[in-house]
Order: C-alpha cells, then structure tokens, then sequence
C-alpha cells in the first residue's frame, strides 16, 4: 500500500498541480462512482500516478496527445488526469464513431498513444493500422473476441498499473500555459479541436474554484484549499467525451465532491436509483433528449425513488425547451433548475433561472443573464444595441481558447480582434433585450430563410416539443420553389400508432409564433437522430427530409 501523499500548495492553476493539492486533503472521501466501480481521492491519486510512471516509461512527453476512446468509466478520469500531470494532452474520442470517423480525426490530432475500451477494439482495430503516429496503445478490460480473431496489440491498463509505485511523481515545468484540447461537432464535418492554455480554461470552464458560481473565483492558487468544502454529490447524466460532463467532473474534484459517472447508453432508471443511491445534490442533463426520458421515467414510476438529497438541476450542451422546464418546475417545486449556456470554444458564457410560468416570452426563446466578457456583435463587429431588436452573433473575450488544433483558416475565422480586443465569434445568433439579458435565436448556420424571413430552427423546435404528441423534433429547411425554403419538422412522435397531423402541431404553435415560422412540411421518423451527448444531427434531418420530398 503506498503511502498517503502529503498535500501541496499550487503555484499555478495547471490542472495537474490543482489535482496534487486538494487530493491528499481529501484522501478518504469518494472521488468517483460508475456503476460498481469506486475510487476514493486517495485511490485514485495513486492510480493516476501509476498511470503517469508508465506513460513517462514509455516515452510520452511534454505536448504529445494521448487518445481516450471509452464509455463512462473511472478509467476514463485517470487517463485524463495523468496526461495532464505528464503535461500531455488528453483528446476526447468518441467511442461511437466508426474506423472511417476516427481515422482521419486521429490523423490531423497526431496522437502518439491510445487508451482504449475493450468494447472499441472491433471498430478501432482498422484505425490503429493506418494511423501511423500511434505508437503506444494501452487496452481497459480484457480483450474482446473478434469473429476474424483480430486485434490491438496493446498493454493490459491493470497490469501496467500493477508494475508502477504509486507514489507521486514530479514532474518539472508545469504552468498554467499547458494545454487542454477538446474535440467538439462532427455532424456537419470533421470535428474541431479547440485549444485552451489551462489556467484560462480553468477560469472560463470551470468554474475557478467555484463550482456552484456563487462564491466568484479565487484569485490565487494557494487559495483553492480554502474551497474545499463538505464534499457534494454530483451526477452529471452525459459522456466523459462531452464537455459538460469534464469541465463538472473536474470542477467537483477539485472542490473535493463526489462525481457519479453514469456507464454505458442513457439508462434514466439507473440516473435515478443513483440519485437516490448516492444521495446526490446535483444533476446536470443534456437537453430535452436526456431530460425528458428522465421525466418519463419518473412518472411511470410513482413514489419509486427518494430524491430528497436533490437541491439542484441544471442543463447544458444543447437547449432545453420550455415545455419541459415547466413540467421539471410542477414536478420538482423546490427544486433549482439552472440552464446553462456556452460552448467548447467560450466556456460558460451565463445561465438561466426558469421564471414562474415555464414557457416565459415570445415563444420561449432561451434566454440568459450573461457572465463577463460575453457580448453580441453585429456583422460589423459592433455591440448590438440592447433592446433595438438587432441580431449579432454571441462573442466572447477575455479568457478565450488559443484556437483551432491544426486548423489555422478556422481559427482565423473564429477568432478576431475587435478594437485590439481578441474575441471568439460562435455560430449562435441572439439580441439583447433592454434589460441586457442575451436572448438566443439558435444557430447561424442552420437558419431558415423562407420568403426573405429567417427562421431560426431552435425557436421552432421549442415550441414543437410542447406539443405531447411529440416525443422530439428538428426543424431544417428545405427547397421550395415559391419560398426559396419552407420550414420542415421532423418528428418523432409520442405513439406511432397515433402520430401528430401538420394541422395540429400548426395550431398548437399559433399562440406563440409568426405565421411564416409554423412548419409547412411534416416528416414523421421512428427515432431522431442525435449526437451521443443529445446534441442535433442537422446533417441528417435535411436528409431525412429529402428522402420525404423525393418520395411524395
């Protein structure tokens, strides 16, 4: 058994040197659950530094990219952990991606080493091939069986753990400069690896100290042990790939809390015996596509679970439409419901509280109270004015990313100076209202224009998912010879022996939107389709409704 590390007093706000000084100061708390497997602060601390002697043994280095392509399990946070203590930098893979998807994404990535799932291997066994960098690979759980008996040559991860010490190591020139890398999009393209230097990650990510952003950050590292409180439980009901579930993740060990990990496909049966289990505090869903299959399960199982540890629920990473606030407010009165906003390139940029009433105003648009340095900028670059009813683009500046992974035209792109000021511009179109509360449109990329009026799909899908025959939707455009584009509905409906008519889901959103916003087209779909961490696949609903056209 090793010895209990003694704690140390951060210098910088590298990840690494942050997770070394609240560790030892918590040692016998549970740090992490998923499923039966547990790690207390102490275990996990010297299971990371395990993992750091055998990277640093096989040579990886300060700046080499060390692949994580698993589901939710513990492993996942140890791989993560260590590559930052090693000053390496951990890439999120998404382990539903086919060979096709991964090749050419760890092609432009340039990883030099791969931590694996055993359940990945079939899929990964054609990557590791052709992807020539890739010269150390490390597999979780024992092999799996492959019908043509192929496989990854890889190292058992316990039995390269099992051959280290425990014991930390120190590792000379971390700061607050080292990177931190996460892969975000790839629904409409190859994904984007958006670079931040830590320390400003740790601030616009994370919270900065402050989990709960309530307390305001802290303004030295040597004051992080100061926040290390009563230890909170935490669920967040999204993948390790995603940046919801890191940056939280993080943010609650560092603040010496729990974090429950949920493993494998969205079980909301298994979300809510974890509340109840683990006495957790707070969750953090993706969108209606997590949290309305958590109220569902919810209602169909009456008196079920005791969730009386429960004080918080909070969204991020894709919208949540009104209808479904209102419904978590009737159902959970005391509860806070949180939504947040921002993205991989911004951080958090605000949040929201939702309002007695649930849908709020003008259809229910999102709306919401911003963080500093998060503005709206028109095409000109210019704030837009509050309450003239003028639509710019969110931008943030401050503590912003240093840009794109080998990717100079995006980064040109997204990040530009305004007034000798660097700003990142993200695809989200809103306006600001009188009272400088930020209203979000949806994004710029998927806006409809339909007989010169633009129609922004989110605003649309918000009011869809009112209706109760609809269990999702996505609005995309499409060709149409009198209005250039006619808005579309994709709908996956509630009961598909009883699926909505055009009619109906028209009159429904007569009360809350412009004629030229009702869907004109309806296509009715068995399921749609979403990204793992619930985000839309735009991509795929433009083709579904082309599909539809063409067959008419």
């Amino acid at each position: 058994m090793t010895a209990p590390a003694t704690a140390t007093v951060p210098h910088t706000f590298n990840f690494a040197d942050v997770w070394e000084a609240v560790a030892p100061r918590v040692a016998d708390r549970t740090a992490l659950v998923c499923g039966d497997q547990r790690r207390t602060y102490g275990e996990l601390a010297e299971r990371v530094n395990r993992l750091v002697r055998h990277l640093r043994s096989v040579g990886v280095a300060p700046g080499h990219h060390v692949g994580i392509c698993m589901p939710n399990r513990v492993e996942w946070i140890e791989t993560f952990l260590a590559a930052f203590t090693v000053r390496a930098v951990p890439v999120n893979l998404n382990h539903r991606y086919t060979a096709a998807e991964l090749i050419p994404l760890l092609t432009a990535d340039g990883a030099t080493t791969l931590v694996f799932d055993a359940s990945t291997e079939h899929e990964l066994t054609g990557v590791v091939s052709k992807v020539g960098g890739i010269r150390h690979r490390l597999r979780v759980g024992p092999p799996a069986a492959h019908p043509d008996g192929l496989g990854i040559d890889a190292d058992p991860y316990e039995d390269v753990l099992a051959a280290q010490s425990g014991e930390r190591v120190e590792v000379p020139g971390r700061s607050g400069d080292d990177h931190y890398v996460i892969y975000t999009g790839g629904t409409t393209g190859l994904p984007k690896g958006v670079v931040w230097r830590q320390e400003d990650a740790f601030f616009a990510c994370i919270g900065g100290g402050d989990p709960t952003r309530l307390e305001g950050a802290v303004e030295h590292p040597a004051h992080l042990g100061d926040r290390i409180g009563a230890g909170m439980s935490y669920l967040p009901v999204a993948p390790l790939m995603h940046a919801a579930a890191q940056w939280t993740t993080l943010s609650w060990l560092f603040a010496g809390g729990q974090t429950t990990l949920v493993p494998g496909s969205l079980d909301p049966v298994a979300v809510w015996q974890a509340v109840e289990d683990e006495r957790v505090n707070m969750v953090t869903v993706v969108g209606d596509a997590v949290g309305r299959p958590l109220m569902d399960a919810w209602d169909a199982n009456p008196g079920r679970w005791d969730v009386s540890s429960l004080f918080a629920l909070s969204n991020g990473g894709a919208p949540m439409s009104p209808a479904l606030k209102a419904r978590i407010a009737a159902t959970f009165p005391s509860l806070a419901l949180v939504d947040g906003f921002g993205s991989s390139e911004t951080g958090a940029q605000g949040s929201q509280r939702l309002q007695p009433g649930g849908v709020g105003r003008s259809g229910g648009l999102t709306r919401f109270e911003a963080y500093a340095d998060t503005s709206v900028l028109d095409d000109d670059l210019r704030p837009v004015e509050p309450g003239s009813g003028g639509i710019g683009r969110v931008a943030r500046r401050g503590r912003i990313p240093l840009g794109y992974h080998n990717d100079p035209e995006r980064t040109a792109a997204t990040f530009v100076e305004v007034d000798g000021v660097r700003h990142v511009l993200t695809g989200d179109m809103a306006t600001v209202e009188a009272d400088g509360t930020i209203a979000l449109l949806g994004r710029g990329s998927q806006c409809i224009n339909t007989g010169g009026e633009k129609v922004f799909p989110e605003e649309v899908e918000a009011a869809l998912h009112g209706h109760a025959a609809v269990a999702d939707v996505l609005v995309v455009g499409a060709p149409d010879e009198r209005w250039g584009s006619t808005v579309v509905a994709v709908v996956q409906p509630t009961d598909a022996a009883d699926p909505p008519t055009l009619d109906e889901l028209r009159h429904h959103c007569r009360t809350t939107l412009a004629g030229y916003k009702l869907p004109k087209r309806l296509v009715l779909v068995d399921q749609v389709e979403r990204s793992p961490a619930g985000k839309a696949d735009y991509r795929w609903a433009a083709q579904a409704a082309q599909a539809s056209a063409r067959a008419r």
